[in-house]
């Protein structure tokens, strides 16, 4: 019996410095990251960040599995409603499911490492699949408009099925959306197009505006024209009205009071357009007998027309 004890003890040293030396014995898993451990080719535990010891030449670390988001990207060609083929950059972002389960073969670690050999590619497969069933139901100008929604929708899709195999999917984004160069020459065209329109439109408004403006400015420039006007025929007639009073006053006739008001203007008028007139020469009476004939003139014009205005008087029987 004590020798059995004393081969088994010789059997285990043999272990440990046998393992020592070959850095078999001792292992440390990093942060974010989970071991699978076999034990002689079956799955035995899976063990977490921290230091670690196993049998050397039984247990063996199957596989290290990083719990940190992953991104994928990758491209494909869909056909839209309209008949357009368009080119999709997709980049999907995911992570080992943090779920442990009630047995560790209902863990994300485990279903993600033995459950499915290429998960990454088979995810892609499932985002192609969805989307190239998603994209056909929608026109052009509608995968640009709600791209995003097209994108949550295939991300819901695809996380469920995910989810099988030990994945999460975080996101699903449409990063870019490519045209054949035709149709985007084409929608560069519209676009150009539209945007020349809405600026006539934009140039039309502000020159209909800017001619109401103008039309009303000068409307009350006229309106306020013509108060100015009227004002000045007012103080015209009543400083008329007192130079007659004036000219009344010494004793004077009324009918001559008026004749010689009209000549005084007259003369006045003439002397103003000699300084302010456009004609460099203005023709007068050589002598004042010439001049009083003018005012004699004025006089009998004035006569004559208050005879024509005086009633008829009917010849005597």
């Amino acid at each position: 019996m004590p020798e059995l004890l004393a081969v088994l003890l010789l059997v285990l040293v043999v272990f440990v410095v046998v393992g020592l030396v070959s850095g078999n014995l001792f292992y440390v898993v990093k942060q974010q990251h989970a071991v699978i451990i076999e034990r002689l080719g079956r799955f035995y535990k899976i063990v977490g960040a921290g230091l670690h010891a196993k049998i050397p030449f039984v247990d063996r670390k199957a596989a290290t599995v990083s719990l940190r988001t992953m991104k994928n990207g990758f491209n494909i060609d869909c056909k839209t409603e309209d008949n357009v083929t368009i080119g999709l950059e997709v980049s999907a972002q995911y992570h080992v499911s943090y779920e442990r389960g009630a047995q560790p073969q209902q863990s994300g670690v485990y279903r993600s490492y033995y459950m499915l050999q290429q998960p990454v590619a088979q995810m892609r497969d499932f985002i192609t699949d969805a989307l190239r069933s998603s994209i056909p139901v929608y026109t052009l100008d509608e995968v640009f408009a709600k791209k995003d929604d097209i994108a949550k929708d295939v991300n819901a899709t695809v996380s469920e099925q995910m989810a099988a195999y030990g994945f999460t999917l975080v996101s699903t984004l449409i990063t870019k959306i490519a045209l054949p160069a035709e149709v985007e020459d084409s929608m560069n065209q519209i676009n150009a197009a539209q945007r020349t329109k809405a600026a006539a439109q934009d140039l039309a408004e502000a020159d209909r505006i800017r001619r109401v403006t103008e039309a009303q400015a000068e409307a009350e420039a006229m309106e306020k024209a013509g108060e100015g006007i009227a004002n000045q025929r007012k103080a015209i007639a009543s400083g008329i009205k007192e130079s007659l009073e004036t000219i009344q006053e010494t004793g004077v006739s009324d009918t001559e009071a008026n004749q010689l008001f009209m000549f005084t203007q007259w003369t006045e008028m003439m002397s103003d357009f000699a300084k302010t007139g456009k004609a460099s020469t203005v023709v007068l009476p050589s002598d004042f007998t010439q001049t009083a004939s003018m005012f004699e003139q004025m006089l009998a014009a004035g006569e004559a027309e208050k005879d024509a205005d005086a009633p008829a008087v009917p010849p005597e029987e």
